[in-house]
């Protein structure tokens, strides 16, 4: 009986996020053989009306500087969670509209603060950092093995979780 147990947070943690490829030389070489993507906008299809920041270092500058919240996104184009997760995100239109409030960073490689892996590194993955550079370790997803993941089914969960974002930064300035 005791086994038993284990097995539905183990199903959970295949379902809901995606392993990163440890090796990423063996990646390149993948996308070489590939056909020729076409060139992307930074957006990456998460809402091409958006205004997206190019790199970390950015869209923190830019949050101290709006005091805005920033919004990461961290995601793997050839991971099905996160393109499911993409697709639901960039048709929500109340979603869409919030994001506007945001500094937006999408992410389809991991930086190297550990700040953005409180618990591990995992896709799709979304963390709230406050224009004071501090991550919002209080607004969570619903899953206790990967504190920051959602899923489609969780796109409602995500809304409320940006207006928090929001509404802390209002009484906390």
């Amino acid at each position: 009986a005791m086994e038993k147990s284990y097995v539905p947070v183990f199903l959970l943690l295949i379902v809901i996020s995606c392993a990163l490829a440890k090796d990423a030389g063996k990646k390149d070489s993948k996308d070489t053989t590939a056909k020729p993507k076409l060139p992307q906008t930074l957006s990456r299809g998460w809402g091409d009306q958006l205004i997206w920041t190019q790199t970390y270092e950015e869209a923190l500058f830019r949050a101290k500087h709006s005091q805005k919240p920033l919004m990461i996104i961290h995601h793997l184009e050839d991971c099905p969670h996160s393109q499911a997760l993409k697709k639901v995100f960039a048709e929500h239109k109340d979603i869409q509209k919030l994001a506007e409030k945001f500094i937006l960073l999408n992410l389809v490689y991991e930086t190297t603060d550990k700040n953005l892996a409180p618990d591990g590194q995992y896709v799709p993955r979304i963390l709230f950092i406050d224009p004071s550079l501090t991550v919002r370790a209080d607004i969570t997803g619903r899953y206790s093995n990967r504190l920051y993941a959602y899923e489609p089914s969780d796109i409602s969960l995500l809304y409320s979780n940006m207006q928090k974002a929001l509404k802390l930064l209002k009484t906390e300035l």
